[in-house]
Formats: structure tokens, sequence, C-alpha cells
């Protein structure tokens, strides 16, 4: 598994949406784009995460940024998700699991002491050139939209 680093061209995805609508990389070219992958919706750090981006949603778009949330979830799942827990973000759909390997968010992970393969809690953000910008692998759930927002000075 190879990982992202800033300055890699970031690789492009079409996948569909919890509304059922197909959303490319490419339909938000010349936008900043916050890009994280997560486990698995309604589970408690998910949850978190995904609320904290939907928090921070308006002062991200006020900074010219976009944010997308992709797991392996079936998109009638995504849709309880956004219904349950108010989510505004966009959530995608990766069951294949081909869009999450391409970015390094799926592999080995260290799972309660154990190597188990699985989703690698991960966020990027993508420059208005599809360049990656910031790559972060095996982030927390619990404060780490406030500490991108700080690393991006929002």
């Amino acid at each position: 598994m190879s990982r992202l680093q800033p300055g890699d061209v970031a690789p492009t995805f079409t996948l569909t949406s919890d509304t059922g609508d197909t959303v490319s990389l490419g339909d938000l070219a010349g936008r900043k784009v916050i890009v994280y992958f997560y486990p698995a919706a309604m589970t408690p750090g998910c949850t978190k995460q995904a609320c904290d981006f939907t928090d921070s949603l308006d002062a991200l778009q006020a900074q010219g940024y976009e944010v997308v949330g992709i797991s392996p979830d079936k998109p009638e799942k995504l849709a309880k998700f956004r219904e349950r827990d108010s989510l505004t973000i966009t959530l995608l759909s990766d069951p294949d699991k081909a869009v999450l390997t391409a970015w390094g968010a799926f592999g080995e992970k260290k799972l309660y002491g154990k190597v188990v393969e699985g989703v690698i809690r991960s966020t990027f953000v993508v420059d208005e050139g599809g360049k990656i910008e910031h790559a972060a692998y095996n982030v927390k759930a619990t404060g780490h939209v406030a500490k991108l927002r700080k690393d991006l000075g929002i």
C-alpha cells in the first residue's frame, strides 16, 4: 500500500452519493476539497467526525473548501446516516474499496492491539489543481476537524 504525499496528483474517483447522485473529483476541479475516509457510518467515532465536519462546513466553505466523506457503506446506509445525524457534508459510497485503496486508506492497521485489514481513517486536502496539499493517515475521530482547521488557518 502506497501512501499519498503532498504534491502527488489526487487519484480520481466517481462514486455514488447517499442521494443516488454520482460525484467525481473532477466535478470539484477548481475548488479546494477535503476528502476524508472513515470506516463505517453510524458508529460512534465516525458519527463524531461527520458531525464535526458538518458543524464546520460553513466556515470551511467560506474559505473555499468542499468536504467529501467516503466509506465502504452502501448509499442506503449513508442516507440513514445523513438523516439520523442531520449531516450536510457530501457522503460517498465505495463498496468495492477501490478508491479507498487508491488513496492508501485501506490496508493493514492496528485495532485493539491486533493487526487487521480495514479502512484507515485518513484525511486529505486537494488543491484547486487536483494535487494533494495535506495528507494525514490514522487520524483520531475526536478533535481531528479542529486540528485540521487549525492547520489550515480556519
